[in-house]
């Protein structure tokens, strides 16, 4: 009951730190112009407050990085609970869950450093690929989370109890209509449950967009070139180069509450699909 109340109340102290500078904000700033403007740029003058850039750098990212991790880490998690041996799952399994304690910033770097310059540039052409770019960091974001499909998938699948798999070989199933008719349906609601919880890694992911993505705001779709997210302004505003009390300051806050209410969304999404795809075994 302690651990769960001091859960509860650290979250109550976030919600209502970020609330209080968020109404101050939309005390100067109008929630329409920020909420449907696509011009972002709090920290010039004139300014300008549109936040639709930042979302839609955080939202193109994020799907790239879960179109490399979907596949990869639904792939990963079949094979591990369906076709490893024993000996192999207890050695592959550890090294996939080590790859989420690797720290962000060295993915960061590794996107930075070899991924855009000796990949991506080799595949699409100096010139096509900014040093700073979407599509690096959207991959890199995918490997990152990876492991975290991965993993929550596999014990999903684990799971499910060895008759279904019998019954389903009894009726003369092969091992993959087992694995995709009888074993995925019966987990569904635990990888979805991965799925968006990855998503929500991808939507919060700081230090990889930082580095690898750059920090220029853009309205289009051009993921060859610099995005900047909601993560990346927060934490390269907050160097304590912004005033206490400023518009600036205040902007923080209101970028902070958005990507709450964004990350909340999706987990009340995956809660939502939890409870009615769940089926109970005895």
């Amino acid at each position: 009951m302690l651990a769960a109340l001091i859960s509860i109340l650290t979250t109550t102290g976030i919600v209502l730190s970020l609330l209080t500078e968020t109404v101050r904000f939309f005390d100067e700033v109008p929630v329409g112009d920020y909420l449907f403007g696509t011009d972002w740029a709090p920290l010039f003058n004139p300014a300008s407050f549109g936040v639709l850039p930042l979302v839609l750098g955080t939202m193109v990212i994020s799907l790239i990085g879960m179109l490399v991790a979907i596949p990869l880490g639904l792939a990963a998690a079949i094979y591990l609970a369906e076709y490893a041996r024993p000996a192999v799952r207890k050695t592959i399994k550890p090294i996939l869950e080590l790859l989420a304690g690797v720290p962000t910033i060295v993915f960061g770097y590794f996107a930075l450093t070899f991924f855009t310059p000796e990949i991506l540039r080799a595949i699409f052409g100096e010139g096509n690929v900014g040093v700073f770019n979407a599509l690096s960091a959207g991959i890199i974001i995918g490997f990152l989370i990876v492991p975290t499909i991965a993993s929550i998938s596999e014990d999903s699948m684990s799971a499910v109890p060895q008759s279904l798999r019998e019954g389903s070989f009894g009726l003369g199933a092969s091992k993959l209509q087992t694995t995709m008719r009888v074993v995925f349906p019966a987990a569904l609601s635990g990888i979805v449950a991965s799925v968006v919880l990855g998503f929500s890694r991808a939507v919060g992911e700081t230090m990889v967009v930082v580095i690898a993505a750059g920090l220029q705001p853009q309205w289009g779709l051009d993921i060859f070139q610099s995005m900047e997210t909601m993560t990346t302004f927060i934490a390269a505003t907050a160097k304590g180069d912004v005033s206490t009390g400023s518009i600036a300051y205040k902007t923080l806050f209101a970028v902070g509450t958005t990507l709450f209410v964004i990350t909340l969304i999706m987990n009340m999404i995956s809660i939502r699909f939890v409870r009615k795809y769940r089926q109970v075994y005895e």
